[in-house]
């Protein structure tokens, strides 16, 4: 049995969809009809998912970061070892590392919790999340960052399930960690100008010193330190290597990632103008 956790979130409904056919059991917090068997766990009581664990079966660790997130999601790994599943498949970020700012830090701990665990394991280290830009934009004509003309690579959420669902249907092999890249890593005025393109409107991208970007975060409700840690990423990640682009999701999937006109065509409906 493959047991999919964060089955509702971008990257778990994308698996489930890519994985019809086998036996598949898709764990969220709330009920949830994903047209397969469907059961509640919740990372906040780890014994919710380790109870839904059996020998053999694989799992794939998926979850949004929530206070003590990384402590939560080492408990459940500590029960799948005990259960004797035969693989776990988990979503960690790019350059994570215990201590490093942002989520970058706890998925560090998990990373090497995992790493020791004993359990054959697969880590998933994408970048930039396409669907993040939906936000971003709100809706509306322009988005803001701290970017500069820094490059950025995006990767679809859809291409990291079609990674995890190759991973998790054939034979468990050695462990090893991927690093997820899209196949291309534009300036984000080159990235408005593809919106301008594929949505058919005016889209502007609007460069502000850390600060400015920092408060602007704030304004919308992401606390400090995270706004001004957030912020400062926009003006460094592409000087640390987060432009680079990799060949892993053709290498395992046998198919290219999609690229940014690629995915905005599929979500124009989610970028319409507000209202």
């Amino acid at each position: 049995m493959i047991v999919i956790t964060g089955a509702t979130g971008s990257i778990g409904r994308a698996l489930v969809a890519q994985l019809h056919g086998q036996d598949v059991l898709a764990v969220s917090r709330k009920p949830a009809d994903l047209g397969v068997r469907h059961a509640v766990g919740d990372f906040t009581s780890p014994e919710t998912i380790g109870g839904l664990l059996s020998p053999g079966d694989r799992l794939f660790l998926n979850s949004s970061p929530f206070p003590g997130w990384a402590d939560r999601l080492n408990e459940v790994i500590d029960r799948a070892a005990k259960a004797g599943v035969a693989q776990i498949v988990s979503v960690s970020v790019r350059d994570a590392a215990p201590g490093a700012s942002l989520s970058a830090g706890p998925h560090g701990e998990i990373d090497e919790h995992l790493r020791a665990s004993g359990v054959p394991h697969a880590i998933l280290q994408p970048t930039g999340f396409m669907q993040n830009l939906i936000g971003d934009l709100r809706g509306g004509d322009r988005f803001h960052g701290a970017w500069g003309g820094g490059r950025m690579n995006y990767i679809d959420a859809r291409d990291i399930a079609a990674v995890a669902a190759a991973l998790l249907t054939r034979p468990v092999g050695a462990s090893e960690s991927y690093l997820l890249t899209g196949p291309e890593s534009p300036t984000h005025e080159e990235i408005a100008a593809t919106m301008t393109s594929v949505l058919g409107r005016p889209i502007a991208y609007v460069d502000l010193p850390v600060p400015e970007m920092a408060a602007r975060l704030a304004e919308q409700g992401v606390p400090e330190p995270f706004a001004t840690e957030l912020a400062t990423a926009h003006a460094t990640l592409s000087e640390t290597g987060w432009a680079e682009i990799t060949t892993t999701v053709e290498e395992v999937t046998g198919r290219p990632p999609r690229t940014l006109a690629d995915f905005l065509a599929d979500h124009a409906a989610a970028f319409a103008p507000a209202g």
